[in-house]
């Protein structure tokens, strides 16, 4: 059954609360940003359906901006328009849980490898989601932790100093934040990677970039495990 918009009243409010972000700069492209930064939070849930006049409303844009953003964000494989029925966020399939692991390794081995590239900014940003996820979880949040982790993988990519890298990230994980909702039990499936970002956060911190790739090498390979498990378990 789909789920529909008005059944998550909570993140249409918070779309209200970008208006003045928007204020300056109402373009389809900052209006695609603040949605898949709600993707990224797991404040949408796959499947929901986007109605035009509740979002255009919340944001305060024309429904002709919100439609361009709609476009780009399909076209980032995060929603999908279905004929007649109207624009779903998208759900995601076993392939593309693979398919997404694949390309991360790549981006965020590459990243946290390349220590010349670090800045003390950029790895206080990594230290800053560990700090995030374990206050988090001390709160019980374990949305919260989901997110923080994001946070933490948005974090080690960015340590490449590339944009695009950064905004290809972006893309990445509000597609697989998508995914992350096959788990029944968010505290379970988050709880042991709050361990292992500290450690790899130490070894960038001590700029031992082959030593963090290792091991964000593997963590990637268990965490891929677990969800291609849960989506086929289901």
């Amino acid at each position: 059954m789909d789920k529909l918009l008005e059944s998550q009243p909570g993140w249409v409010d918070s779309l209200s609360e970008t208006r003045s972000a928007l204020a300056r700069l109402s373009t389809a492209e900052r209006v695609a940003d603040v949605l898949r930064t709600h993707l990224i939070e797991g404040r949408i849930l796959p499947g929901t359906r986007l109605s035009e006049d509740t979002i255009a409303g919340a944001l305060a844009v024309s429904r002709n901006t919100l439609r361009e953003a709609f476009r780009l964000l399909a076209h980032e494989r995060l929603l999908v328009h279905e004929l007649n029925r109207g624009v779903f966020v998208r759900q995601l399939t076993v392939d593309d849980v693979i398919d997404l692991y694949r390309v991360r390794r790549i981006l965020e081995c590459s990243a946290v490898r390349a220590t010349a590239q670090y800045t003390p900014g950029a790895v206080a940003r990594v230290r800053a989601a560990v700090h995030e996820g374990e206050t988090a979880a001390r709160d019980g949040g374990w949305q919260q932790v989901g997110t923080a982790n994001m946070h933490f993988h948005l974090a080690l990519a960015a340590l490449s100093g590339s944009p695009r890298v950064n905004e290809l990230m972006h893309q990445l994980l509000a597609e697989l934040r998508l995914v992350f909702h096959v788990m029944a039990r968010p505290q379970q499936f988050h709880e042991p990677y709050l361990g292992d970002n500290a450690r790899i956060c130490g070894l960038v911190e001590a700029r031992e970039g082959e030593r963090a790739a290792a091991a964000l090498a593997d963590y990637l390979d268990r965490a891929e495990q677990q969800l291609v498990h849960a989506f086929t378990a289901g």
